[in-house]
């Protein structure tokens, strides 16, 4: 979360908002005031998206038939594939954040009503 009211969140939250504004379903963000980075203002420009190993989506480990356990790569061999650990929402897609201090609009402005000390 950022002083704007953009939401990194686990891979996902992004469609799941667009997804929301298609249907006109109120998309609310909950989350405690201690994961709120009140020096980034622009989570889609400034935050780094990590990525993960492709191995996590490319291959797959299990048992085999002889019972040893074995990972095999289940995409062809000349594919790539991008693995991000979470996704940025725009504060834009999110109809408002819920924290221990109450609910707000996501923006900066909505923070700012909940947490003036930091303004």
């Amino acid at each position: 979360m950022t002083r704007t009211g953009d939401v990194a969140n686990k891979i996902g939250t992004y469609l799941k908002a667009l997804a929301a504004r298609d249907n006109d379903v109120p998309f609310w963000v909950a989350l405690p005031s201690t994961t709120i980075d009140w020096t980034v203002s622009d989570g889609v420009g400034e935050i780094p998206i990590e990525e993960r190993s492709a191995a996590e989506v490319t291959d797959v480990t299990g048992r085999t038939a002889d019972g040893h356990i074995a990972t095999v790569r289940v995409a062809p061999v000349e594919s790539t594939a991008a693995n991000p650990a979470f996704d940025v929402t725009p504060a834009r897609l999110v109809t408002g954040l819920i924290t221990e201090r109450g609910r707000c609009e996501a923006s900066a402005q909505g923070l700012r009503t909940l947490f003036p000390e930091r303004s």
